[in-house]
């Protein structure tokens, strides 16, 4: 096993949101974690796949394609 097990509170900081975020994210199974006794952790993959699955890219507009309003 080399996927290291983060807290809650390092997810958290990683992401630069409140402890809360995280704690939902598990809540709602949006994210993977492992429940070891009654802590939970989460591997560092999991964060790094969420923040790839939900990452938008930019969109470019040409503006050649833009036509005033009458």
């Amino acid at each position: 096993m080399t996927d290291r097990l983060l807290t809650v509170e390092q997810v958290a900081r990683l992401l630069g949101t409140t402890v809360r975020f995280p704690r939902r994210l598990i809540e709602e199974r949006r994210i993977t974690f492992v429940k070891v006794g009654r802590h939970v952790r989460i591997p560092e993959s999991a964060v790094t796949a969420f923040v790839t699955a939900n990452t938008v890219e930019p969109v470019t507009i040409r503006r050649s394609g833009l036509r005033r309003a009458a």
